[in-house]
């Protein structure tokens, strides 16, 4: 195993002493690859909106697509395009590697010469590598969907994450072996391929032979290969790591005493997050660099140099360098500014209950809902069905297993049915009487006290929703302190075609295109998506943006910092409290508070069984 070792240890050696010239051109070539691949990936995303009638794809819509044959292209199309780059760059290092010059534009430049001269070559080695990958790898997703589906859908899926029953650890179990077995093939297929790429670019070899003849040159030499493969990775890990700590501890010297200190500590903070980008850079550029080293040893252990091309006199990598510098430098003061105009902005985010106050009484019962009224929500947020005798019951899931262990849909359910399903026992004994209640009794609660939030679920099996949900709310006079969304997009567009004048929005975990433009006043999306831009271009349209589910007092505050709407959450009057504290704090305090939560800091609050919309 040293010998192992000292062979990785080596390559990572080789690779940090040629640092001058390996990561310039790693940085250079990332930067052109940007430039190319954004083009391709932004072209693929319009054609996927531009075949439907949205200006944007959420969720549901991703997944029909990506199932369709022309959205199945695209996706391969996608990941060929950054499979490709990553092909580019590796290409880029070997040849440089191989040529040895020491002097980085001279090297990038003649490797960059080499490439291009290849190109249609490296292009079919490129897709040959990921026809083989997929065809490889797609009976075992195959394999794995038909588990999923043969032990994950008998009951609703937040039973099976929830409780992981039986069912579920089969599921891990043997889902878990088709990976490992799929990894194992994987493993033994890229150690018989490692010199392929090399055969093309450095021997002309035809990418249709390469494959074969590196399975050729590496025969008996595959298990070494695995050996120091794993330690070259484990060794970036462990260096990543340090380089973290080591920002983490430069982090707690920000300088955010005062007030007065507000700029220095904005400043500092970004010279921190350039760092350890910049470490980072340099740990990408010399680990692709020692696997060079190591790949390069395994196809000419005699390390021959090949000819190269003369680089021209200009130098462009310099023009690039200095150009993309002077860019990163103005967008780093331009999101400065807007950073610090942020914090200083005073907060206009409501506080919507997930549920009522799922965190303190169980989710979507009167109880929840009559403590987020008394935790001061501005909003309570409810999940509605019809049941099997046409109410508008108060239910997320589509059964009633999670919450009471009963195996019976929602759309099968009666209202006799519902008076004897318990569904506050889970969360406490002391809720035993709690049943689901119907949308009429949420609504008279609420009345007067709070608005509503209705998401409107369905599981294909929903009659009138709609129109029943616009009866009971204009019977009750509430139009105006109700709200409903739908993460099913026609659903959206239904009600606002039925009652134009209500407030609507699209909810959305993930989406592709603009979500601006999708009709609504809002859209509610998953706090992991949620950045100034999107939140900027929202605003910019005219609506309004909530993030959900946030429970962590820092994140609410980080949410609030960049101009959410709305704080969709499970404790309400934790949300108030965040907002209250930050209405009497001065800039320099919200600023910790956003750099603590950017840098990954979190306060330990209780984990919640279901924070899916």
């Amino acid at each position: 195993m040293s010998r192992y070792f000292h062979a990785v240890t080596h390559a990572y050696a080789g690779a940090w002493a040629r640092r001058r010239v390996f990561v310039p051109i790693y940085f250079a070539v990332r930067l052109l690859l940007v430039a190319l691949i954004a083009p391709g990936v932004a072209l693929a995303v319009n054609l996927a909106v531009s075949l439907s009638d949205q200006t944007a794809l959420t969720d549901q819509d991703i997944a029909m697509f990506l199932l369709s044959p022309v959205g199945f292209i695209s996706s391969v199309v996608v990941l060929s395009l950054f499979l490709l780059a990553e092909v580019f760059v590796f290409s880029v290092m070997a040849g440089s590697l191989r040529m040895g010059e020491q002097d980085p534009w001279r090297a990038g430049s003649a490797a960059l010469a080499l490439i291009l001269s290849r190109f249609p070559a490296l292009f079919g080695f490129a897709v040959r590598f990921i026809l083989r990958v997929l065809l490889l790898a797609l009976p075992f997703v195959a394999v794995a969907g038909l588990i999923a589906w043969w032990t994950l859908t008998e009951y609703d899926i937040n039973y099976y994450l929830t409780f992981r029953p039986p069912a579920f650890k089969v599921a891990v179990l043997l889902i878990g072996m088709v990976v490992l077995i799929l990894a194992w093939l994987l493993i033994r297929r890229l150690s018989a391929w490692a010199l392929a790429l090399h055969l093309v670019l450095f021997e002309g070899t035809a990418p249709r032979t390469a494959f074969a003849q590196s399975a050729q040159k590496m025969e008996g030499r595959r298990g070494r290969l695995k050996i120091e493969l794993v330690l070259w990775l484990g060794m970036r890990l462990v260096i990543a790591a340090l380089i973290a700590a080591v920002a983490s501890l430069l982090f707690t010297l920000v300088p955010v005493q005062d007030g007065s200190n507000l700029k220095l500590a904005l400043t500092f903070s970004f010279i921190v997050a350039g760092l350890w980008s910049l470490a980072g850079l340099v740990l990408a550029a010399t680990a692709l660099g020692a696997l060079a080293v190591l790949l390069d040893g395994f196809f000419d252990t005699d390390g021959k140099k090949i000819a190269h091309p003369e680089p021209r006199k200009i130098r462009a990598p310099v023009f690039v360098t200095v150009g993309a510098s002077l860019a990163a430098l103005g967008i780093g003061l331009w999101s400065g500014q807007s950073l610090l105009e942020h914090v200083q902005a005073p907060d206009h985010a409501e506080v919507i209950g997930h549920r009522g106050a799922a965190a303190l009484r169980p989710e979507n019962t009167m109880a929840s809902v009559l403590k987020a009224i008394e935790d001061g929500a501005d909003w309570v947020e409810i999940d509605v069905q019809e049941s099997a005798d046409d109410v508008i019951i108060v239910a997320h899931d589509s059964d009633f297993m999670k919450l009471a262990g009963v195996n019976l849909k929602v759309w099968d359910a009666t209202m006799a049915d519902v008076a004897d399903i318990d569904i506050g026992s889970w969360f406490d004994p002391e809720y035993a009487s709690e049943r689901t209640p119907t949308l009429r009794d949420v609504l008279e609660a609420a009345k007067g006290k709070s608005r509503v939030l209705i998401e409107l679920k369905y599981y294909g099996h929903d009659i009138d929703l709609e129109n029943r949900v616009i009866n009971l709310v204009e019977e009750l006079e509430m139009q105006d302190d109700v709200a409903t969304m739908s993460l099913k997009y026609p659903a959206v567009q239904k009600m606002k075609k039925l009652r134009p004048d209500w407030r609507s929005g699209v909810l959305a975990a993930t989406a592709v295109g603009d979500l601006s433009g999708l009709e609504g006043e809002f859209v509610a999306v998953n706090a992991g998506i949620a950045t100034p831009g999107l939140i900027r271009k929202v605003h910019d349209a005219g609506k309004d943006i909530y993030v959900w589910t946030v429970n962590d007092p820092l994140q609410m505050s980080k949410m609030a910092s960049m101009g959410v709407d709305g704080l969709i959450t499970d404790r309400p009057a934790m949300a108030n409290e965040v907002l209250r504290v930050r209405a009497e704090m001065g800039p320099a305090e919200r600023l910790m508070l956003w750099l603590a939560t950017t840098f990954g800091l979190q306060v330990d609050t209780k984990a919640m069984r279901d924070e899916s919309p």
